[in-house]
């Protein structure tokens, strides 16, 4: 397989130095498998590490964003070393969307549920279409969450709003994420791409050693515990993969 060529994400590159990373998988709405996992950190890289490329748009294909783990496709780890190695895969990405050099506008479409809303938060620049929803089940499923989030939803809403948002699993609308500074735009769904383009174009045109700085210096100061907080909710995750009451949870969701 080339490079810039996936199995479950496609990419592609305009004459503004501006890569589209599309989560391809529209029949499942885009939930993840183990190979959207990979593929999504895979293409990050890639396009971090591509000299054409100075910024991202991250979005997925048909009526979804990322409607979390496939159920359909889900295979459960057998044991710890099976559980770590996919809990590892999953915070790759997070570490090439969050901590690779180029900036990154979500396009945020449909749902963005559980694994898929990390993503969004992930994202530099996060773009809500207006009819978009996001949710964590995961501790409703004997779960815990990845992505960061423990570090970057307490800084971005507070401990107690963080609190509510990931224990109790409730569903947020676009405008109410807006309010709370998770999502930086809603704009309407047929100008989604539209408005994420641009502000992708308006990034490739700036410096890019004083933009990729920026990025660089402000997560660093603001999360300087990311790196810390991937590791705890990697342990986190592992331990509710191996238990049992696990398996019972995510066949009944």
């Amino acid at each position: 397989m080339s490079r810039f060529t996936y199995d479950t994400m496609q990419s592609s590159l305009d004459g503004h130095g501006v890569r589209t990373l599309l989560l391809n998988r529209p029949e499942r709405l885009n939930a993840m498998n183990r190979a959207l996992i990979d593929d999504v950190a895979r293409a990050f890289d890639d396009a971090n590490a591509d000299p054409a490329t100075r910024a991202i748009v991250f979005s997925g294909a048909g009526k979804a964003f990322c409607a979390g783990d496939d159920r359909q496709d889900h295979l459960h780890p057998e044991n710890e070393e099976a559980a770590r190695d996919l809990v590892m895969a999953i915070q790759r990405a997070t570490q090439a969307i969050v901590m690779g050099p180029k900036p990154v506008v979500g396009a945020i479409n449909g749902w963005a549920v559980g694994g898929g809303f990390e993503w969004a938060i992930n994202c530099d620049f996060p773009i809500w279409a207006e009819d978009a929803k996001g949710f964590f089940p995961e501790v409703s499923l004997n779960l815990f969450v990845t992505g960061a989030v423990t570090a970057l939803l307490p800084a971005m809403v507070g401990l107690l709003k963080a609190r509510e948002m990931l224990i109790f699993g409730d569903r947020y609308g676009a405008e109410e994420l807006h309010a709370l500074g998770l999502a930086w735009k809603v704009v309407p769904g047929d100008r989604l791409m539209e408005t994420a383009q641009a502000t992708a174009r308006r990034l490739a045109e700036l410096p890019p050693l004083s933009l990729r700085a920026m990025k660089r210096v402000l997560n660093a100061a603001a999360q300087p515990d990311l790196n810390h907080a991937l590791h705890l909710e990697t342990e986190a995750t592992v331990a509710g993969f191996m238990d049992p009451e696990t398996t019972r949870r995510l066949r009944d969701f």
